[in-house]
């Protein structure tokens, strides 16, 4: 027999979404859209759906400790990525083994849901501010986030570098403040503080955008798994995003997700 070819594998640290559309749900299935092997470490389970979450259970540290071993030590990673991680302990564990996980780590700080639930406790902040973020090879805050995390409020397009430059005095090498919630085109910063690249993308007119950052992240941890460049990671991510923005489809009675098999059906 021929040997298969074994893709890169990236590891998503993360809560469960049970309507499908964000957390470790979203994350494999951005993974599988492009061509890594996903595998998952769960946080958090929540009760969630179309019209909000309805109730969240943080998983106890050495159960995500062990998954986290499980998978590193015997599979190996290519990237890390995580999402929700709720509360001081889980974010101080999550900062440990990354620390001693020597591949990318895009860090997603997760503050709220699309629909303004929160899933960080106020008591982790610091923990993200002083142990997760100084591990970030990419860290992927919206303005929201970034306003929780640096005190600084970006109110147009001129905030964004203040934002950045706050973002990384924390320690991450690079910063990609998003700014989807600003008015006109969707457009991010990525920067490491000498170089930065603006990233523009056409808006559209489409309420059905859960899972947005979740898809974001995991998409730029594909790409670094696959050995771009982390300027090169973030562009193919926001590609990719884009395209699953725009062809986001109505689930429930609420907001519905993007779509990460948009490509696919194209």
């Amino acid at each position: 027999m021929t040997a298969v070819a074994v893709p890169p594998r990236v590891l998503t640290v993360a809560g469960s979404d049970s309507g499908g559309g964000a957390g470790i749900q979203a994350d494999l299935k951005t993974m599988l859209a492009l061509g890594v092997h996903g595998m998952s470490v769960v946080t958090a389970v929540t009760a969630q759906n179309s019209l909000g979450v309805q109730g969240a259970w943080e998983l106890p540290v050495e159960a995500v400790r062990a998954q986290y071993r499980s998978v590193v030590d015997d599979i190996g990673v290519q990237a890390v990525k995580t999402g929700m991680l709720a509360s001081a302990e889980l974010v101080e564990a999550v900062a440990e083994l990354i620390g001693g996980t020597d591949v990318p780590a895009v860090i997603d700080p997760v503050g709220v849901s699309k629909h303004g639930d929160p899933l960080l406790a106020v008591s982790a902040l610091d923990s993200v501010r002083t142990a997760l973020l100084p591990v970030a090879t990419v860290a992927t805050p919206n303005l929201d986030e970034v306003a929780q995390l640096t005190g600084v409020r970006v109110e147009s397009e001129s905030g964004m570098r203040e934002a950045a430059e706050a973002l990384l005095s924390y320690g991450p090498a690079w910063a990609l403040v998003k700014g989807g919630h600003l008015a006109g085109d969707a457009v991010d910063l990525l920067t490491d503080g000498s170089e930065e690249h603006w990233l523009r993308a056409p808006r559209y007119d489409n309420r059905h955008t859960h899972g947005t950052g979740c898809t974001l992240a995991s998409a730029i941890a594909s790409h670094l798994a696959r050995g771009r460049s982390v300027p090169e990671a973030v562009a193919a991510a926001k590609e990719y995003v884009t395209g699953a923005i725009k062809a986001g489809f109505a689930l429930g009675g609420g907001i519905g997700p993007v779509d990460h098999g948009w490509r696919q059906r194209s």
